[in-house]
C-alpha cells in the first residue's frame, strides 16, 4: 500500500506539472534542479573545514568557541543577503544562563528566513544544532565535523539555494526558516526554548520541521554497499502525507536508500526522542529527522572534517532542499493524521 501511495503521488506531481505548463498565460513550472545545483561538495567542504576547526574549540554551549560559531553562521547569511526574522541584522535568539540551570552559560539560537510570497504565515523550518561537546579532560578538542557541523553547513547551502530562487522571482510560496539551535548536546535546550518559550513563528502555523543531525559520514552497516543512503526517523509518525512526499521526492531525483531501522517505535536507541525535531513533534508538528547513523568517531576528537564523504553530503543536502521545496510550494499544507 505504501508503495502504491508513493507512485500515485509521484504521478500526480508529473501530471500537475505538465498540465500547469499547458495552460495559456501561466508561468512555466519552476524546476528546482537549477537551484539545487548551487549546493556543491566544494562549498560544503570549505565551510566545514572552518566550522569544525580547532579555532572553534568544539563549540561547547555558552563557551567562546560556540560564540565564534554563531558569528560564522551570521556572516554567511549576511553574505547572501538572507535576513533574520528577529530584527534587522539581529540573527540571535538569546537564551539566558538560567534556562540551562548549571549546565551552561547564556547561549544563542541563530535564525534566518526566506519570506513566502503567497502564504507567508505558513512556515517550513529546517533545523540543525550548532553546538558540540567542547574540549575533553585532556585538553583535546572535539571538532564535531559530522555532529553536527555537517547539518550546519547543509542548512547554509539550502538557504543559499532558496535565496537564488527568490532572486530569480521563484521564491517559495511558504516561508522557509533556517534554525540553528544551541544546547542540543546537553538536552535539546535550544529547540525546546524555541518551541516552549519563544516561537518566533507561531507553532500552529508551522507546517513541518526537517531536522538534520549528522549527514556527512557512512556507518558500518552501509560501508560495504558504497551506496548513498540516509536513515529517516519520524516521517510517518504524525503525517503519512509527509512520508509519501519524502519518498516521492527521493524517487524523482535521487533514489537514495532510505533506511527506517531507527524509526521503529521499539528501537532501543530511541533516536526519535534524541534530536531537536522532537520538540516540534511533541507539539504535533510533522517532522523528518535525517541521520547517517553513528560511527567510531561519534563524540570523539576524531570526528574531523577530513573524514566526511563530501559527495554523499552534497547529494543528501540536495535531497533535503528538494523536500523543503516541495513542502514550501504545494497548494495545500500537509495534514496531520
Amino acid at each position: 500500500m505504501k508503495q502504491i501511495a508513493v507512485c500515485i503521488y509521484f504521478t500526480f506531481l508529473l501530471v500537475s506539472c505538465s498540465s500547469s505548463q499547458s495552460k495559456k498565460n501561466t508561468k512555466p513550472q519552476v524546476k528546482p534542479e537549477s537551484y539545487a545545483a548551487t549546493i556543491t561538495a566544494e562549498e560544503l567542504k570549505d565551510m566545514l573545514y572552518t566550522y569544525a576547526s580547532d579555532d572553534y574549540e568544539g563549540r561547547k554551549t555558552g563557551e567562546p568557541g560556540q560564540k565564534k560559531a554563531i558569528e560564522f553562521i551570521k556572516k554567511e547569511y549576511q553574505k547572501n543577503n538572507i535576513p533574520s526574522p528577529i530584527a534587522n541584522g539581529d540573527y540571535f535568539q538569546d537564551i539566558p544562563s538560567s534556562y540551562f540551570g548549571s549546565q551552561a552559560k547564556a547561549s544563542e539560537n541563530v535564525i534566518a528566513y526566506i519570506k513566502g510570497r503567497e502564504k507567508p504565515n505558513e512556515v517550513i523550518i529546517v533545523s540543525a544544532h550548532l553546538d558540540h561537546i567542547g574540549i575533553d579532560g585532556n585538553g583535546v578538542i572535539n571538532n564535531g565535523a559530522d555532529d553536527d557541523g555537517s547539518g550546519t553547513v547543509a542548512i547554509l547551502e539550502i538557504a543559499e539555494a532558496f535565496k537564488k530562487a527568490e532572486q530569480n522571482g521563484d521564491g517559495p510560496k511558504r516561508t522557509v526558516v533556517f534554525l540553528h539551535v544551541t544546547g542540543e548536546e546537553i538536552g535539546l535546550y535550544g529547540s525546546r526554548y524555541y518551541t516552549d518559550e519563544d516561537p518566533i513563528f507561531p507553532l500552529k502555523h508551522t507546517v513541518a520541521n526537517l531536522n538534520i543531525d549528522m549527514i556527512g559520514r557512512v556507518d558500518k552497516k552501509h560501508e560495504a554497499t558504497g551506496k548513498n543512503y540516509l536513515y529517516l526517523i519520524g516521517s510517518d509518525k504524525l503525517s503519512k502525507e509527509l512520508h509519501n512526499i519524502s519518498e516521492a521526492v527521493n524517487k524523482a531525483y535521487f533514489n537514495l536508500e532510505f533506511d527506517y531501522t531507527y524509526n521503529d517505535d521499539n528501537d532501543p536507541n530511541r533516536f526519535y526522542y534524541r534530536s531537536d525535531h522532537y520538540n516540534f513533534a511533541k507539539n504535533s508538528i510533522p517532522v523528518i529527522f535525517y541521520f547517517n547513523g553513528t560511527h567510531d568517531d561519534y563524540h570523539k576528537p576524531s570526528d574531523t572534517p577530513d573524514k566526511i564523504n563530501y559527495n554523499f553530503l552534497e547529494t543528501r543536502t540536495k535531497l533535503i532542499f528538494h523536500t523543503a521545496w516541495e513542502l514550501a510550494n504545494r497548494d495545500e499544507r500537509i495534514k496531520l493524521d
